[in-house]
């Protein structure tokens, strides 16, 4: 079982540890493979990340030109009248991953990818599944829901699953599968757009129907100005395929992720939290790297005995300097970790 969880004393540790450990697996792999396969999330809790991750590109310690990243998710129902225009909207990932780290790069990675939510216009696909519901079962509770699009499926939907679906299916597989996958959580536990409550064994790439706490979250944190506004929609990897990578490295930040992550860790597995998949991950040979905050990380500090037993292990850096960081890093795992 590998599941190790470091706890760090804010943002700015947090994404020098996760920092590291990313170098770190990549120049890993590197040396042995000729790619590396990275998975990546947005939201605030990768930024950090993403700016160091950029300083190793620039300063070619990592080679980009050997990079190729896959994005976890996208909104379908952005503004735009057609979809370069909504693949360009500010709130869009395909922004938000050039905004945060592919414009950063001076030498671009081989190929990068982000689902082709922007493809889908959100009133005429609404218009299908009013019209169509023969050729689609929706999988999950009330709240958000995957749409799984039928084989006997026509016209729209057919196109939907057939050439945005199974094709970023195609590309990920075609590639060799996620190599290191880097992942937030939601404030209901939930992974990239896998809803809480959707079932574990769904399609690898889903249709969802979003939850309303989802929508309402993206209007109280800023993304939209209302809930009309906001994306109903969205285009994700499942929690499933999230899992299938070598390694996950969730980051997670703030008060609002106590919750989810402690549920996670301590409760058992259910598709309620999505990211307590990550415990039959870690139990089946993957290696699982939290990396928390210390707000986030609040419940896990007061049932740190509990995640010992369950062999779990747990690192605190919060009083460490960062060289001091570096070198626990490197004294745990040598052969992947990185000094200075």
């Amino acid at each position: 079982m590998s599941l190790t969880i470091y706890i760090t004393k804010d943002f700015d540790q947090m994404s020098h540890v996760a920092a590291q450990i990313t170098e770190a697996k990549i120049k890993h792999i590197q040396a042995s493979a000729q790619t590396v396969n990275l998975g990546l999330a947005t939201g605030n809790s990768p930024t950090g990340l993403y700016k160091h991750l950029a300083k190793a590109f620039n300063s070619k310690r990592l080679d980009a030109d050997r990079v190729r990243s896959f994005n976890l998710d996208e909104y379908i129902g952005l503004p735009g009248e057609n979809a370069q225009q909504r693949a360009l909207h500010c709130k869009s990932y395909s922004y938000f991953m050039i905004a945060e780290l592919f414009g950063l790069l001076q030498q671009k990675f081989i190929e990068t990818y982000v689902p082709y939510g922007s493809l889908i216009e959100q009133t005429q696909l609404e218009k299908e599944l009013t019209a169509h519901p023969e050729y689609y079962t929706m999988r999950g509770n009330s709240r958000g829901q995957a749409i799984e699009i039928n084989a006997e499926a026509a016209g729209l939907l057919r196109e939907i699953k057939q050439n945005i679906l199974d094709s970023y299916l195609r590309k990920i597989e075609e590639a060799g599968g996620i190599d290191l996958q880097i992942i937030g959580v939601g404030g209901l536990g939930h992974v990239a757009f896998h809803e809480s409550g959707i079932p574990f064994d769904c399609s690898p790439i889903i249709l969802v129907k979003l939850d309303d706490n989802t929508i309402k979250n993206a209007v109280t944190d800023g993304s939209f100005a209302s809930v009309a506004e906001s994306p109903h929609y969205a285009i994700s990897m499942s929690t499933e395929l999230v899992f299938k990578a070598k390694t996950v490295l969730l980051l997670a930040n703030g008060p609002r992720k106590t919750t989810p992550i402690a549920k996670s860790l301590l409760d058992s597995i259910s598709c309620d939290v999505p990211l307590s998949y990550s415990q039959q991950y870690a139990a089946t040979g993957g290696e699982m790297i939290y990396i928390l905050d210390e707000p986030a990380a609040l419940d896990v500090l007061t049932a740190r005995d509990i995640l010992l037993s369950k062999g779990y292990t747990v690192v605190d850096l919060r009083h460490e300097s960062y060289e001091k960081v570096e070198q626990i890093m490197f004294s745990r795992n040598p052969q992947t970790c990185i000094l200075g």
